[in-house]
This record gives C-alpha cells, structure tokens and sequence, in this order.
C-alpha cells in the first residue's frame, strides 16, 4: 500500500476511535477519507477530529440541505522522481 494509503488509513481509524466510521476510497493521485458527522458532535469532539484531518493535505466539510454532515479528507500520492526531470531538452 502507498504511504498514502497508510496515512489515509491511519486517519480513518483515528476517526473511527473518535465515533466516526470512516472509509478510504484510493484515487490515481490521492487516497481519500470520509465520515458521516452527527449533528449532536460535542464542541471537544470538534477538536479530535479537526486535529485528525489536519494530518492530511487537505480536508473539508460537506454539508447538505438535509443536514447531511460529510468530512472529508484527502493525501496525495507522491510524485514520481525520475532521472531525466529536465526533459529531453533540458540545458545546464
């Protein structure tokens, strides 16, 4: 599994301790992690999981007209080094 698998997984399974079953989706160039949000998540609760999330690259809230309450966060894949970064062109 790619570190950010591991990272993603690692963070849904922290949010899962919190209450908040969370499942990893991987991507081509990120692993993301999402978790219903109950309306009734106490302001300490709000805490755990902003400090969760504030692990990955990027995260956020979806909330819809319904009150569906979706957390969301995302950590990038890393990019690929290769050898002949410059191109093919590419002149010192």
């Amino acid at each position: 599994m790619p570190a950010s698998g591991v990272s993603a997984a690692a963070i849904a399974a922290r949010l899962s301790d919190i209450g908040l079953p969370a499942r990893v989706e991987e991507h081509d160039r990120y692993a993301s992690v999402q978790a219903e949000v109950p309306e009734s998540l106490s302001a300490d609760l709000w805490r755990e999981v902003l400090e969760v999330v504030a692990e990955a690259d990027r995260f956020g809230l979806l909330a819809t007209s319904l009150n569906d309450r979706t957390l969301w966060a995302v950590v990038h894949k890393a990019v690929p080094t290769t050898g002949d970064v410059g191109g093919p062109s590419y002149q010192r």
